[in-house]
């Protein structure tokens, strides 16, 4: 019996391997309903995240699949959240998923059971209209998300006592209307400080952005117009980026980079451009500089009453709004800190998802990672990995030996993508994808199929490595797995 906390997007994707594995998931979701980060609500329901009405998918539909449930073909190629949602709940449906989901459910702490070391069980206690139950069970999924704890380090902002507008933190917004005739300040150029920033540009009277760091900006219409991620994500530009010389594959960043924009122009070029960091997607925020809608400026020295002095800037800017985007608190707070620990927003687990130091490996950690690429297929092998693992069809490294490794990717992971706070969340998409499901056997072999399939060899190889390709073999074997690759870019053009 496995125990899953959350029904959005890896909640989903943990039901559904559990089914596949002939496990008994029950899943807990504290809201009336499914679908986590991509369910709108007007009102912001404390402990859930809060998206705003306008919020559009950052991966394209083909490389955001679950790998055995394509998109419909008529569904955009970057989806509105509405859609999104429309898809999970299809997915849902179809896998009957429902039946193993307790809505208005939450789950309020989760021990080890007395006799933890020789039988690996959990304590679950949930709360349902006011009442507590108590379940015990083999194993647990905590599918929780990263996006429900705001961070808003207020102590590094000098002065802010003293600011006398209005401020809040962007998982407060909703709609652009508060930002009416207004000056307003938007603190950080990650995804959503710029999708505010736009849209507040619309209807305030100016529109700054202010950055410690800059960041790459991508769009979501790549290369000779297709999408960018499957043009980015491809195996042949995966071998490439990954085994060039360090400084070479720096220099070709920065070139591919700057190719469409000269980002030091835009005020945006990274502080250390030989270092990756997570990439903002807007296709508008160019275009909003060139036309004066949108200001870029250096990190906040200092706020005054109605103003703000930024770095290298010696006059005041008058500002009536601030908002803050800077990012989540990783929280598990039904979690005791002995299970897994959270340090300055990082919690230690082999691949992102075991706690290393566990005398039963029972409790696995989905979702909690930020890849540049499609978050649900990743999900979703983390789960196929994990329900494997759960019952022992894969054994996981000795302690010391997953230690080690968690270890050194704080280090280099610091290294790779610098910049950022979440920077070990961050991984090369494609390399992890392939390492996980090298572990359950259901990575494509390329040069196998070469003489087998040569046409869909190529297709994987050079084509963008869509989630189907992780259904050709092993287990989870799905017939449609190789159609589905054949057919990716018909359902794109549709």
């Amino acid at each position: 019996r496995v125990a899953v906390v959350g029904a959005g997007v890896s909640g989903l994707a943990a039901i559904k391997c559990c089914l596949d594995e002939g496990l008994e998931p029950t899943c807990f979701e504290q809201s009336q309903d499914i679908g986590g980060l991509w369910r709108y609500t007007e009102h912001i329901e404390a402990g859930r995240p809060s998206l705003y009405p306008s919020v559009i998918s950052n991966t394209s539909k083909e490389m955001s699949a679950f790998s055995d449930f394509p998109y419909p073909e008529d569904f955009p190629v970057f989806l509105p959240n509405a859609r999104l949602l429309d898809y999970l709940r299809c997915y849902a449906e179809c896998f009957s998923l429902r039946e193993h989901i307790q809505c208005g459910t939450t789950v309020v702490s989760i021990q080890k059971h007395p006799d933890f070391a020789t039988t690996g069980q959990w304590n679950v206690v949930t709360e349902a209209d006011g009442k507590q139950a108590l379940h015990v069970f083999d194993a647990v999924m905590v599918c929780s998300g990263n996006f429900s704890e705001p961070s808003l380090p207020l102590h590094c902002f000098p002065g802010i006592e003293k600011f006398r507008g209005q401020y809040f933190h962007s998982r407060q917004y909703k709609h652009p209307d508060v930002f009416q005739g207004k000056r307003v300040l938007v603190v950080g150029l990650g995804n959503s400080g710029v999708d505010i920033a736009v849209e507040a540009s619309h209807v305030a009277s100016k529109v700054i952005i202010c950055t410690r760091q800059g960041a790459w900006l991508l769009s979501r219409v790549f290369d000779h117009g297709y999408p960018w991620d499957m043009v980015f994500n491809t195996r042949l530009a995966s071998l490439i980026r990954n085994n060039l010389p360090g400084p070479l594959s720096w220099r070709l960043v920065n070139y591919k980079m700057n190719q469409r924009l000269n980002h030091e122009n835009y005020g945006l070029q990274p502080e250390k451009s030989c270092l990756v960091r997570e990439p903002v997607l807007n296709d508008d925020l160019p275009s909003y500089i060139l036309t004066g809608r949108v200001t870029i400026k250096p990190v906040v020295k200092e706020f005054k009453a109605n103003s703000v002095v930024f770095h290298n800037c010696p006059e005041e800017e008058p500002i009536d709004i601030v908002v803050f985007c800077t990012g989540y608190n990783v929280s598990f707070p039904f979690l005791e800190e002995s299970v897994v620990k959270v340090e300055n927003r990082h919690a230690s687990l082999y691949k992102y998802v075991f706690p290393t130091h566990l005398q039963k490996h029972t409790l696995a950690v989905i979702g909690l990672i930020k890849p540049l690429g499609a978050i649900m297929p990743l999900t979703e092998m983390q789960a196929r990995w994990v329900t494997r693992v759960f019952k022992g069809l894969c054994r996981l490294p000795p302690q010391s030996v997953m230690e080690k490794e968690v270890n050194e990717k704080k280090k280099n992971q610091v290294k790779w993508f610098g910049l950022s706070f979440d920077e070990v969340l961050k991984t090369e998409w494609l390399v992890y994808m392939d390492t996980l499901a090298s572990f359950i056997g259901a990575k494509p072999s390329v040069l196998g199929l070469l003489c087998r399939d040569p046409w869909l060899a190529l297709t994987i190889f050079f084509g963008p490595c869509s989630p189907y390709q992780y259904r050709l073999g092993g287990p989870g074997r799905w017939e449609g797995a190789r159609q589905a690759i054949l057919t990716q870019w018909d359902r794109t053009l549709k």
